[in-house]
């Protein structure tokens, strides 16, 4: 099976970085965490014109109604650049629950950011209190809901509540919204493990130590090695789930699991072996890598936890 995406996806890609790459996301994300959100809509704007916003919202309320591995190929790169916001809920979730709701419309223009509760796997709604539209989704049916209480998340930039039904509830997919959940933050994890890799690499190409670059150091070496490889066993695993999804093979939660935990466990390894690289400079709150740290720390438990996943995976194999 081929695994490569094609010219026009590479070039989607490619768009999504240069607008990103462009626009101070360290900054945004701190003034994020700190209550401001301006700098972050500008990029959700930024998002939107590219057609993130509309991948997975139906053509009839001007979404592309795009394949999984398009929405793949976008939420890598977000979280590459480690984008503020409820991605996940808004751009792969939301879409779904909302269904033939018109308020989709809005979703693709990126005139609405949405958040998701969806319990017991993610029981509480990420930037609540940002968001203008929020949906509790559970047992088959979702409904609009409100938030509650705040509650403290490792992530300053991803705050959490619990919110409680606000509206009628009306059927709904929840099962394949969540498979889109958790392979939606399987991509970011990807993207986050990269870019924590290549800023390792570059680092390690300039840190002096004792005289010597610490990138000659055969230990550098392993340990980024090893990272690179856990990253290109994650990236396929991934895009196979993405397959199985369009597909509607009966494997397709077995493979999203198996994507969410590789994705998860690439991104762990990334982190350490980035934070070694750097030493302790790496977790201050003024180095950029500080934020990605904290991104994947709180985006490895989102959308079902590894130890959850593994489970569902060998359940899958032992039947």
């Amino acid at each position: 099976m081929n695994f490569e995406i094609d010219e026009q996806q590479r070039d989607f890609a490619a768009s999504i970085d240069a607008a990103l790459g462009a626009a101070d996301l360290p900054a945004a994300v701190r003034a994020w965490g700190a209550g401001d959100t301006a700098p972050g809509r500008k990029v959700w704007a930024q998002l939107a014109d590219l057609g993130v916003t509309a991948l997975l919202v139906p053509e009839k309320y001007d979404g592309i109604e795009a394949h999984p591995v398009d929405l793949v190929v976008a939420l890598e790169r977000l979280g590459r650049w480690n984008v503020p916001g409820p991605v996940t809920e808004s751009i792969a979730v939301a879409p779904l629950l909302l269904g033939d709701d018109e308020r989709a419309g809005a979703l693709a223009s990126g005139e609405l950011i949405a958040t998701v509760a969806a319990p017991p796997l993610a029981p509480r709604a990420v930037d609540a209190d940002t968001a203008g539209l929020i949906l509790l989704a559970e047992s088959g049916s979702v409904a609009d809901a409100e938030r509650g209480s705040e509650h403290e998340s490792v992530d300053p930039s991803r705050k959490l509540f619990d919110v409680t039904a606000a509206g009628d509830t009306r059927p709904a997919d929840v099962e394949r919204a969540f498979e889109f959940g958790a392979l939606a933050t399987a991509a970011q994890l990807v993207g986050a493990a990269q870019a924590m890799l290549d800023a390792s690499v570059e680092y390690a190409k300039q840190r002096s130590q004792f005289g010597t670059i610490i990138g000659t150091y055969q230990a550098i070496k392993h340990k980024l090695a090893d990272v690179l490889i856990a990253v290109e066993l994650a990236r396929p695993l991934v895009y196979g789930a993405a397959l199985s999804l369009a597909d509607g093979s009966d494997d397709a939660a077995r493979d999203v699991s198996a994507a969410k935990v590789a994705a998860a466990d690439a991104a762990l390894l990334a982190a350490r072996s980035s934070l070694q690289t750097h030493g302790a400079i790496g977790f201050t709150q003024e180095h950029d890598l500080s934020l990605l740290l904290l991104r994947v720390q709180a985006l490895r438990p989102a959308w079902g936890d590894p130890t959850w996943h593994r489970r569902r995976v060998l359940e899958a194999l032992t039947k």
